[in-house]
């Protein structure tokens, strides 16, 4: 006799004995639930492929409580792909509707997602901010160059920010960029600084109401008006509370040299 139970995430097919002993149990993963633990939020994703499972093993979570449930629908799926320019495959496409959906979660937590490249030295966060293409990566790594173990890259693309006790702290997550600079940890963040090509290097310290026409091209703000205006309370506070600057450069080491010493202070 062969029966099928559901049970939470998995089918179970039972073939059973005529004397209701169970002689095969075969599990058939239909929807292979994660956990992981990024910005200090407990997030459990219902994930179908295992791209997400794969890229975030260093975040790996046993908490039995879940800050965040986050169901992917094929809905979802489809609405991403046509978003995306490129044949990805299902398993990527699966990974960012994921992010997507954790970073409006997250926004009721003090926290929210930033585009950046963000590095650690001396116990603080630099975050550096640039459209795509400008020359992020290339600065991040003049700056392992000059400095080595000194720096560690918090994340290379898309942080997230967290209020915490009135601390602003950048966290690593597996959602990190092409170059899959990311690790599994939090800085309180020191500075903001704006990234231009330049054929000489300059930096200067820039006010908050010029740092806010700067940053809005880097912050993912939700449709929903209420998770929108709290997006833009937190970035208010965020300005007032971190010096921005604007950093024209080139590829030199000088260049990193030249934003360390101005940062710093």
């Amino acid at each position: 006799m062969r029966s099928s139970v559901q049970a939470g995430q998995f089918q179970f097919h039972l073939i059973i004995q005529s004397k209701g002993q169970i002689a095969r149990t075969t599990a058939l993963l239909l929807l292979k639930m994660i956990k992981i633990k990024i910005a200090d939020f407990v997030v459990e994703i219902d994930n179908k492929y295992d791209f997400i499972e794969k890229m975030s093993k260093d975040y790996a979570s046993d908490d039995t409580s879940v800050d965040i449930f986050v169901p992917i629908t094929d809905e979802d799926m489809q609405k991403e792909r046509g978003l995306c320019e490129g044949d990805f495959p299902d398993g990527y496409i699966e990974a960012i509707c994921a992010y997507r959906k954790i970073a409006e979660a997250i926004i009721d937590h003090d926290a929210f997602l930033m585009h950046s490249a963000v590095i650690e030295m001396d116990g603080r966060a630099y975050a550096f901010l640039a459209r795509s293409g400008t020359g992020k990566s290339t600065h991040i790594s003049l700056w392992r160059e000059l400095f080595g173990d000194k720096v560690t890259v918090v994340n290379g693309d898309k942080p997230i920010c967290r209020f915490v006790d009135g601390e602003l702290y950048a966290y690593g997550t597996p959602w990190c960029g092409k170059e899959g600079w990311n690790k599994n940890t939090r800085a309180p963040l020191k500075a903001l600084c704006y990234v231009e090509r330049g054929t000489e290097n300059s930096i200067a310290k820039i006010s908050p109401a010029d740092s806010s026409f700067r940053i809005m091209r880097q912050i993912l703000v939700p449709n929903d008006a209420s998770l929108a205006s709290k997006t833009l309370d937190m970035i208010d506070r965020m300005l007032t509370k971190i010096p921005s600057y604007v950093l024209k450069c080139n590829i030199s080491h000088k260049a990193a040299e030249l934003a360390y010493d101005a940062m710093k202070e």
